[in-house]
């Protein structure tokens, strides 16, 4: 199984830019298609960006299509989220998961991100 660890949140304005990344532990890394979730307070956890195991198909919410990038490193074994054009609406803890079958597998403790208007 692979294990996970978040980093790169934080405080930005409107408008700024942060850059998350997810180290995973394990030689089965590259096995796995990666995901990018965030969960807000008092709401769901939702899909924000997908990837898959060689990084050449990604996949986005409508809600951050054109200002966030995924990518992957699996010669390092880290999978990132580029985030751009952040708004307020885009602060939540945001976590990575490797799928399976589509599925999150399971959840690393997560890193905040809050965007000030």
């Amino acid at each position: 199984q692979v294990q996970l660890v978040e980093s790169g949140g934080g405080l930005v304005q409107a408008g700024g830019s942060l850059r998350l990344s997810c180290a995973a532990s394990g030689r089965t890394f590259s096995s796995y298609a990666m995901g990018w979730f965030r969960q807000a307070p008092g709401k769901e956890r939702e899909l924000v960006a997908s990837i898959s195991t060689r990084g050449t198909s990604t996949s986005y919410a409508d809600s951050v299509k054109g200002r966030f990038t995924i990518s992957r490193d699996n010669a390092k074994n880290t999978v990132y989220l580029q985030m751009s054009s952040l708004k307020p609406e885009d602060t939540a803890v945001y976590y990575c998961t490797a799928l399976v079958f589509g599925s999150p597998s399971g959840w690393g403790q997560g890193t905040q991100v809050t965007v000030s208007s």
